[in-house]
């Protein structure tokens, strides 16, 4: 019986395979995105009356970019607060991580396209051993070689180079979502540093007024002209006007620690000198239209991330699936072989060897299955993930249109109630010096003044935090990210 040679054999299983084989990975379809197709209710934006300024052709044009499309120094005008994310952009440690994170996987990815390419190695050996006959045999060698270069018929290779790349793109998707997320929490930080400083300055007068109010009585009270009760709520307020000008001092320095974290560096003197009371009601935000949900599914970085990683998971199903056919590899080798090294590369030395092999898994107690198995799971949990990822931010944009109108409208009716309490303590004032009004009505008018007033400063500043997170989760500056 004749016997054919193995690589005859080789020759036909390979044809064979060629004809079966492709990748392995099932076909990607992005899922239906879990939330409605409308916001609920209808958010118009509402404007403040007191604040509103008529708005350039220019103004108008950038108002109707979508908020992705809107880069940050257009949205975020101000000189100093610019200066501030710039610096931070600059040096934030987190933000660094996160592009650090985006060049190793980058270089992750690199190494996977090396694996669909041959490695050619330059080689040289020599031995000497002693032979049969009493003598010395040498073998030298020298030429190119190819070490198990895997012919990669199921794509199991490819799979894992897709695979790196989902991954890759995807941490470049996370290094949006920091950036984006870096931009508006400075932003915030710094309107709350303005607020701080306003507040300071109203607790400062509040206490100057009240310790001179409390000399006063006591005055009257020594004169038999105010009573004790008269005198304890003054002293009740002056300390009290103490105790909330030493809780303002203490917030302010933790938020300007906070800012200085996310700096990377302390504020600049240029930058300090711009922390002065009354900036904060000087602050005007654009209004942004509110994008349909399906139109964050391309303008979010973090949901493009979130399908990334499932577009990745579900190319490490083609590779776990390709473990079971077989594996077939390449070893091949070029050069020059003599058994004197002065022989090397002279005519009639030159040769090569080619050694394929095949390794068809048979036994390997489930690991291969399992391998699939956890691939599945894998990519199973990656789709919850991205569903996930859409809900957050349908719940994100939805909560932030909702604060809109209603910020608009607490604030204008907190500033009503300031204006009324000030006219309050103003007529209140004019009837004590006409003996129509105790002391203690004043003391009680002048003590919701200040209330009023802070109230006024913090409602303030919750709007202008809203209108920075609504720009936040509409995917804000994204697109504009560069510029």
């Amino acid at each position: 019986m004749t016997k054919r040679p193995f690589s005859s054999g080789l020759a036909v299983l390979t044809v064979l395979c060629l004809s079966a084989c492709g990748s392995l990975a099932p076909t990607y379809q992005r899922p239906e995105a879990p939330v409605p197709a409308q916001w609920p209710g209808s958010q118009t934006p509402a404007r403040d009356p007191a604040s509103s300024t008529s708005a350039t052709p220019a103004t108008a044009a950038a108002a109707s970019l979508p908020a992705a499309e809107l880069a940050w120094q257009d949205y975020l005008s101000d000189d100093a607060l610019q200066q501030v994310i710039a610096l931070a952009l600059a040096h934030n440690r987190d933000l660094r991580i996160a592009l650090l994170n985006v060049e190793q996987a980058r270089a992750q990815l690199g190494l996977r396209r090396a694996d669909q390419l041959p490695t050619v190695n330059a080689s040289a050996s020599g031995s000497r051993a002693p032979n049969s006959a009493g003598g010395i045999t040498s073998v030298y060698n020298a030429g190119l070689t190819v070490t198990a270069y895997e012919l990669d018929f199921f794509d199991r290779v490819a799979n894992l180079k897709d695979q790196a790349l989902a991954q890759y793109l995807a941490s470049e998707e996370g290094s949006r979502t920091a950036r984006i997320g870096l931009i508006a929490t400075v932003a915030q930080t710094w309107l709350t540093l303005l607020a701080d400083e306003e507040l300071l300055s109203l607790s400062q007068q509040t206490l100057t007024s009240r310790d001179a109010t409390l000399d006063l009585v006591q005055l009257r009270y020594q004169h038999g002209a105010a009573s004790a009760l008269d005198l304890s709520i003054a002293r009740s307020l002056a300390e009290s006007a103490r105790a909330t000008l030493a809780q303002q001092q203490r917030q302010r320095a933790l938020d300007e620690n906070a800012l200085t974290l996310l700096m990377g560096q302390p504020l600049p003197a240029s930058v300090r000198q711009q922390l002065l009371p009354g900036q904060l009601a000087r602050q005007q935000l654009r209004d942004l239209p509110a994008d349909l949900p399906s139109d964050l599914l391309q303008r979010r970085p973090d949901i493009r991330q979130a399908e990334q990683q499932l577009i990745g998971a579900n190319a490490g199903i083609g590779a776990a699936r390709a473990a079971f056919f077989p594996r077939i590899s390449l070893t091949t080798g070029a050069g020059t072989v003599s058994n004197a090294l002065t022989g090397l590369f002279k005519g009639g030395s030159w040769g090569f060897s080619l050694a394929p092999q095949l390794v068809l898994p048979l036994l390997d107690g489930g690991r291969n299955q399992a391998q699939l198995d956890t691939a599945v799971a894998g990519r199973d949990i990656a789709i919850a993930q991205y569903d996930r990822a859409i809900q957050t931010a349908f719940r994100e944009v939805a909560d932030a249109l909702a604060s809109r109108d209603a910020w608009v409208r607490q604030l204008t009716a907190q500033q009503r109630q300031t204006d009324a309490e000030s006219d309050r303590l103003r007529l209140t004032d004019l009837r004590l010096q006409n003996g129509a009004s105790s002391l203690l009505e004043w003391l009680d008018a002048e003590r919701s003044v200040f209330a009023a007033r802070q109230s006024l400063v913090q409602t303030r500043l919750a709007g202008l935090q809203n209108q920075i997170t609504l720009y936040k989760v509409l995917g804000g500056g994204d697109l504009a990210a560069g510029r």
